[in-house]
């Protein structure tokens, strides 16, 4: 059976309790490239409005969920590439 290259949807987002929460996605590992960088901290993000949500810094709304920042800019999103399996090349092993 080969892999297929799994579809990312348009709009993805973290948080459980928003339309856009796709748990079969995220366990994939889903990474962002914003502006040709490496993103680690969106929250949500939209390709075709071109747009990602990042945590601003420490601050907590009243319900105590993160405040978030809207930027424009091209966004990529990609599936992180799983670890090698144990065994493998790169491994040291015992003794």
């Amino acid at each position: 059976m080969a892999d297929q290259v799994p579809e990312l949807p348009d709009r993805l987002s973290l948080d459980p309790r928003s339309p856009f929460f796709n748990q079969e996605v995220l366990s994939r590992g889903v990474g962002i490239r914003f502006n040709g960088q490496e993103k680690t901290n969106v929250e949500e993000y939209c390709v075709s409005e071109g747009w990602i949500r990042v945590a601003a810094g420490r601050s907590r709304d009243r319900y105590g969920n993160p405040m978030t920042i809207k930027l424009n800019g091209k966004v990529e999103p990609y599936i992180e590439e799983p670890a090698q399996p144990a065994g493998g090349e790169g491994v040291a092993s015992e003794g």
